[in-house]
């Protein structure tokens, strides 16, 4: 986490999602924006993005008075959750508390069972959780808890796969289930909207694919519990240092006395000497 909200009022949300080429990914990303405002009326919530989209985490962000924190809206760590994010909150609004990203939680997969159910699924499919994927061992290891939580919710195996980085490939993992004898596969899409990586579990594919997650009630309710998490979070650490702050304080009294019981003891008269180091 990084910075701490400060003051009265309730901080404004910023949300950050990664940025699309896709015109239907960027209005499904405001429409989860408005979803999350519809929340909690009278609450501030930006729309943001790191790349590609408009307008971007770095030029909101000065801009925004007040507490600030920002949730960010990926599934998974990852270059944009552990190197890029913090780095633009440092150089823009380095006061800002940054929350948790959003995957993997129990809220999540079950928007993914009810999307699967939408898309045919059957008793006897396989199923792929199909992500993005990612350079990051850690972030792989968040799909693969989030394909683990949807396996218990389904009552079967859950298949991890990838369509950028990542093992297995999406093309690996079929290969693979094709070989078994569940009738077809079905891929639950791990994304949130739609563009580049939806439509590469698009095309690998031979059966049904979930629509991504989009602007479930769900998923707008994971985003304030991050917020609040945040925020909780601020006041923790506000009230740490105070209370580091009064023992600094109680410790520095401390060794004042101490010096003047030497002084006493010693029949020195000279002034008291901090002895703390």
């Amino acid at each position: 986490m990084t910075g701490h909200a400060t003051g009265g009022a309730a901080p404004a949300l910023v949300l950050a999602a990664h940025g699309t080429r896709s015109a239907a990914g960027e209005a499904t990303l405001a429409l989860l924006a408005e979803t999350v405002r519809r929340a909690r009326p009278g609450r501030r919530v930006e729309l943001t993005y790191l790349e590609l989209s408009s307008p971007l985490l770095a030029d909101v962000l000065p801009a925004v008075r007040g507490p600030v924190v920002v949730v960010p809206l990926l599934l998974a760590g990852g270059y944009h959750v552990h190197i890029d994010l913090p780095e633009i909150i440092a150089a823009h609004r380095p006061d800002a508390v940054v929350a948790e990203r959003l995957g993997p939680h129990r809220l999540l997969t079950g928007v993914l069972a009810r999307r699967l159910g939408r898309a045919g699924l059957r008793a006897t499919d396989a199923v792929v959780l199909g992500a993005a994927g990612s350079s990051d061992p850690a972030g792989l290891a968040d799909v693969r808890a989030a394909a683990r939580m949807l396996a218990v919710r389904l009552a079967r195996p859950v298949t991890a796969a990838f369509a950028s980085a990542g093992s297995p490939s999406l093309e690996e993992a079929m290969e693979r289930l094709a070989a078994t004898p569940a009738a077809r596969v079905a891929v639950a899409s791990y994304v949130l909207a739609p563009g580049f990586f939806h439509d590469r579990l698009v095309t690998a594919a031979a059966g049904p694919v979930s629509d991504p997650l989009g602007a479930d009630p769900d998923v707008a309710a994971l985003v304030w519990h991050r917020y609040d998490e945040a925020v909780r979070g601020g006041q923790a650490a506000r009230a740490a240092q105070t209370a580091a702050g009064a023992d600094g304080a109680g410790s520095s009294r401390s060794s004042r006395t101490t010096s003047r019981a030497l002084a006493s003891r010693d029949g020195q008269v000279s002034a008291p000497t901090n002895i703390s180091t």
